[in-house]
């Protein structure tokens, strides 16, 4: 099956029948009168930082507030379906437009809760409110995030001036990427193809094609790399401004109380990680041997090795899924149906859709997921993982959209352990043929997400700590990405053939901070979950949904003792990459 062909779109007339549809206009237009009522809300009971706090007023302020965020997510995700599948849709851009101003509204009047919040007794407040109790955790955080914040007319400019500053950014770089047309020489031909066509060239069994697509890319992505750059230039200088106004040393500092982590266990993890490099290069030095070449270039990084590759097309990796998913309980396997029978993933590359994958939540207990799938094992264990967040966000029904603010650390928990159910069932009862490759396919993911994240997270570091001098040029930016790349992949990569353009490639950079280390994270953290699923089955399935439930409710150290997982020390992260070890182990055996 070629990836071309045509596959299922997700659903959204179940929503409203169109962006032009009364339904929509008339939704648009209640969004915005509950938006004056609650700004009016606010104002009556003085919330803002020169408010005086109100203990009576509480419940009717938090309780309005959540029932408006569960609104603006419903149409703010009915939009982004749009733009984010045809970046040329003029009316989506439009929509979009209008409702980010009502976002940055909405941003203001999250800070000025949050400022209200620092003025509240929260002793007498739990002892006097049940709505209270039920966000202790939310409220103790948001007293301590209240010590960052800027005065009350500081951080309203503020968000006033980020729809025109990091958000417009932020889409010059979508629409830039979306709209990336790449001219390329394949079988004596010239051929055209939006960018997200041409990446998937890296996962060919031709050596030859992956080259050709790999040298098409460097040499398209040059093309643009001055707005690129000013968009890289322009979001981290305003991180940084920003930063240093509220008070933070650093925006990692930020990136971790957003993570609901800390420093010791950042290091931790990180500490592990780079202890596991030489494994990897193991790894990529036997990659290497089984595709008969000396040594693994960029562009071989995706390669496919083994013959049962092609077997996954689309419907049989759906079958494969939810089968997959009922090995654990019917509730995942149904759970998986109904997102297939209800047309929830847009599956499809094409032009003008957003490259890469992800899943948001919708409205209720529905999700939506897009994906660009490659008939390859990968692509499987892509849609269990987006499904994984669905089935999360399935978890959170129910709770508060307070109580659902989870953080990027623990919001992987979920999408992790279903993959793992998935790669489990084909090394465990697979052929040998493909047991090779979906282990091939396992640590492809588990490289990327140790090393590659290892390498992003090094290079955005260092961006940031020069970013504060000057700008950087595209030339000083390739050389901090190849840098990087050299410090992580080391000999495990032909340092003369990498991808010093990855910063405009990774859309992670244009937005919120450190889009990086939260996917190791919950990598790791997933893994050591599946161990313990594996010990203690029973109990666990009895814990776990209560665990996704409660992820916007406790921070990463706290629901990690639920499992008696400590995860402040290297020796936690070396245990779950202990796991992707023997993985290493059996691969080198199989290939040996």
């Amino acid at each position: 099956m070629g990836v071309t062909e045509s596959l299922p779109r997700w659903d959204m007339d179940v929503v409203f029948p169109g962006l032009n549809s009364e339904e929509f206009s008339a939704a648009f237009a209640k969004l915005e009168h509950e938006l004056d009522e609650l700004e009016l809300l606010f104002t009556r009971h003085g919330v803002g930082l020169d408010g005086c706090p109100d203990l009576e007023a509480f419940d009717d302020v938090l309780d309005a507030y959540n029932r408006f965020s569960d609104q603006i997510r419903t149409l703010s995700a009915y939009i982004r379906a749009f733009t984010t599948t045809d970046s040329r849709n003029e009316l989506a851009s439009a929509r979009n437009s209008e409702i980010d101003i009502h976002l940055g509204r909405t941003r203001k009047l999250t800070k000025n809760l949050i400022a209200w919040i620092k003025g509240l007794n929260l002793e007498a407040l739990f002892s006097a409110s049940e709505v209270a109790r039920d966000h202790e955790f939310a409220l103790v955080k948001a007293k301590i995030g209240a010590q960052h914040l800027m005065s009350t007319e500081e951080e309203s400019l503020a968000s006033d001036l980020e729809i025109t500053g990091m958000s417009s950014w932020g889409r010059l770089y979508s629409n830039v990427v979306s709209q990336l047309t790449v001219g390329i020489e394949l079988d004596g031909g010239h051929e055209s193809m939006p960018m997200s066509l041409l990446r998937t060239l890296a996962y060919s069994s031709d050596r030859k094609r992956r080259k050709t697509a790999y040298e098409a890319e460097l040499t398209a992505w040059q093309t643009v790399q001055v707005p690129l750059c000013a968009a890289l230039n322009s979001i981290k200088g305003e991180t940084l401004t920003l930063c240093n106004r509220r008070g933070w040393s650093d925006p990692l500092d930020e990136t971790l109380f957003n993570c609901n982590m800390d420093r010791q266990t950042l290091q931790a993890m990180m500490t592990a990680a780079r202890e596991s490099f030489p494994d990897f290069r193991r790894y990529l030095r036997v990659k290497a041997k089984a595709l008969g070449l000396e040594k693994l270039a960029f562009y071989d990084l995706f390669a496919p090795v083994g013959d049962s590759q092609d077997h996954w097309d689309y419907h049989s990796a759906c079958n494969f899924v939810e089968d997959q998913f009922r090995t654990y309980s019917d509730k995942l396997g149904d759970f998986a149906a109904r997102s297939f029978r209800e047309n929830w993933v847009d599956v499809e590359p094409r032009p003008g859709k957003t490259d890469g994958a992800f899943c948001m939540g919708l409205r209720n207990d529905e999700s939506r997921i897009l994906m660009n799938f490659k008939p390859a094992f990968g692509a499987v264990s892509t849609l269990a993982h987006e499904l994984g967040h669905a089935y999360h966000n399935l978890c959170l029904h129910g709770r508060t959209a307070t109580q659902r603010a989870t953080p990027m650390t623990l919001a992987e928990t979920a999408s992790i352990f279903c993959e793992t159910i998935i790669r489990q069932a084909v090394v465990k009862n697979g052929s040998a043929s493909e047991q090779f490759s979906v282990l091939e396919a396992s640590l492809q993911g588990s490289c990327q997400v140790v090393v590659d994240i290892s390498c992003r997270y090094l290079f955005e570091q260092s961006v940031f700590e020069k970013r504060r001098k000057r700008e950087l040029s595209a030339r000083e930016l390739c050389d901090i990405m190849r840098g990087a790349q050299i410090d992580t992949y080391g000999d495990g990569l032909d340092c003369e053939a990498l991808h010093p353009y990855m910063w405009e490639a990774k859309g992670h950079y244009y937005g919120r901070s450190y889009y990086n280390f939260p996917y190791m994270f919950g990598l790791l953290f997933g893994l050591g979950l599946y161990d313990v699923y594996q010990r203690e089955p029973e109990s666990f399935r009895a814990r776990y949904d209560d665990l996704l439930s409660s992820t916007g409710l406790a921070d990463a150290e706290t629901l990690g003792r639920r499992f008696g997982i400590d995860i402040t020390t290297p020796d936690f992260w070396r245990a779950s990459l202990g796991q992707i070890r023997k993985e290493i182990d059996q691969f080198e055996a199989l290939v040996g």
